[in-house]
């Protein structure tokens, strides 16, 4: 099939990106924070016509938009708290992104295991709720199983007292992947994209409203003052960071908008789980939702749902969390993993609105809102957070929406095409009656590059393995820096590639080698000591 997509020139370089950046303004709109938020605004915003620019103080999806348990999906749990209109939107996005991302998004089969004569009567009634609200997806519908459908479809399910199940459908996504797509569409529709470029103040003109703000490049360490009819901060959960450089500056109290809760995820061997579909435990001892799902040749377990009141950008798994999840598996598991056996471990914090008003400070976080809200403060500033990344189109769209309707933006634009808008690398739709079993359950590969595959095996050093696995090639790390924005060992092997998410001590083995691949690439010294160091937090114990 004939890419929608040609393959992009590479990209500019480091300083040519700075000075086209210097020379943009005045833009129509300016977007902080490179997660799935921002990236998904640009893409919209730049698809319609306007002049934007995008920038990151890390790496894209460097906080929450890597750190998913990897899953595009309506909520199952969000279905069982009545909350339909988010569970509708959430299946309508998933419908879009299966088509527009197919070499990303790809539909992934659940079965929820019934130990009480019950739940599958229960769960199945809802689930087939579930299927009436994506009636337009096109995949298999909820079934039934006997225990011994069950146990074939599950191969390590703990047999104890096992009655049956019920298996649905729903999606699984490589979420950095994801999101540096989104980014290289941006630049494709005509947007500025930088990482590694920080915001360390907001400009306000003469009537006090935001008119744009001041960016300093980190390699070099030249600043320039951007200017922008629109500014927008998506910086998820550290939203309220950037409120305070506005509002703050007027002497007024930043109310904080984000409650944020950390979620945590364990990686072990596929033997743990072996077989095509993910488990679904819908409420564990405590209340909270387990996944196994298989992704990437390996098994994620997950997730956590824990409140937390400070911001790391690394936060790693507690000890408990760790421990939680463990003995949730063994419930559910007949081979048992232990922390013996987990390849890597991380966490990331997930931006959920605080209620206005509530005082909410150390209490569950399963209860908030998984919906976003856009503010716009008297200066202006428009800022976006919560949501999921299942929903990031939409939300942009919103966004635009309400940019609009403050007359921060052009009321006049062409309506938001990003429905149909295929993104970079995506092969198109998949061909009638292709097998549902994809690519993103087994170990990384070329498939993750969609219709630039042939791209990425005519580099130098296609053939040649840098990691014990033989999962990423030269070329790969090649690919990374030429085509997608990597500037560090970390941009490749926890972002371009995934190395770190599924195994960190495979990914320290890694790091010397890419290193010196980037380095030649960069034409200047690249180091992997600082990559080793983070390669440790995700090794468990």
């Amino acid at each position: 099939m004939t890419s929608p997509h040609p393959a992009l020139p590479p990209i500019p370089s480091r300083a040519d990106h700075w000075k086209a950046l210097a020379n943009a303004g005045p833009l129509d709109l300016l977007v902080i924070g490179g997660g799935a938020t921002g990236l998904g605004i640009a893409v919209d915003a730049a698809n319609r016509g306007l002049q934007v620019a995008l920038v990151e103080a890390e790496d894209f999806a460097k906080g929450t938009s890597s750190r998913a348990t990897k899953l595009v999906h309506g909520g199952v749990r969000y279905l069982a708290q009545g909350n339909i209109a988010l569970v509708k939107e959430a299946l309508h996005e998933r419908a879009v992104l299966l088509a527009n991302a197919p070499h990303l998004v790809q539909p992934l089969p659940f079965v929820m295991p019934s130990y009480h004569f019950w739940e599958s009567a229960l769960y199945g009634t809802g689930l087939r709720m579930y299927d009436a609200l994506a009636a337009a997806d096109r995949l298999p519908a909820t079934e039934s199983l006997s225990k011994a459908r069950t146990e074939q479809l599950l191969p390590n399910v703990n047999r104890s007292g096992l009655r049956g199940g019920i298996r649905y459908w729903d999606a699984q996504f490589d979420d950095a992947r994801l999101a540096l797509a989104l980014a290289r569409t941006a630049a494709q529709q005509g947007a500025h994209v930088l990482n590694y470029a920080r915001v360390t103040g907001l400009l306000h003109n003469a009537q006090g409203q935001v008119s744009g703000a001041r960016i300093t490049e980190r390699e070099s360490g030249q600043s320039i003052d951007l200017q922008a009819r629109c500014v927008v901060n998506a910086t998820g959960v550290w939203v309220d960071q950037l409120r305070q450089l506005d509002e703050g500056q007027s002497g007024q109290t930043v109310i904080p908008m984000v409650s944020p809760s950390q979620g945590s995820h364990l990686v072990v061997d596929r033997r743990f789980w072996p077989g095509e579909n993910a488990l679904l435990v819908p409420k564990t001892r405590d209340g909270r939702v387990l996944f196994a799902v298989p992704w990437l040749g390996h098994v994620i377990l997950g997730t956590t749902d824990q409140s937390r009141q400070d911001l790391p950008l690394e936060p790693r798994p507690a000890h408990e969390e760790a421990g939680f999840i463990l003995t949730e598996a063994a419930r559910y598991l007949a081979a048992k993993p232990s922390a013996a056996d987990v390849r890597s471990q991380w966490a990331g914090l997930r931006p959920l609105v605080k209620p206005p008003r509530s005082g909410h400070g150390g209490a569950a976080t399963q209860s908030l809102s998984r919906e976003h809200t856009v503010h716009i403060s008297a200066h202006g500033l428009v800022t976006v957070t919560g949501g999921k990344w299942t929903t990031y189109r939409a939300m942009a769209e919103d966004v635009l929406r309400q940019c609009q309707m403050a007359n921060l933006i052009p009321v006049k634009l062409p309506t938001c095409q990003t429905a149909h808008l295929p993104l970079v690398g995506s092969p198109g739709q998949p061909a009638a009656g292709a097998s549902l079993t994809h690519s993103l359950q087994q170990p990384a590969g070329l498939a993750q590059y969609g219709s630039e595959a042939a791209l990425v095996q005519a580099l130098p050093g296609a053939d040649v393995a840098v990691d014990a696995g033989g999962t990423l090639s030269e070329a790969m790390v090649r690919f990374a820096v030429r085509y997608e924005y990597a500037r560090t060992v970390e941009d490749v092997l926890a972002r371009r590639s995934r190395l770190l998410f599924v195994d960190a001590t495979a990914a320290a083995q890694a790091a010397p080698r890419v290193a010196a691949i980037m380095a030649e690439e960069l034409g200047a010294p690249v180091s992997a000591e600082a990559f080793l160091g983070l390669a440790k937090q995700y090794q468990m114990g």
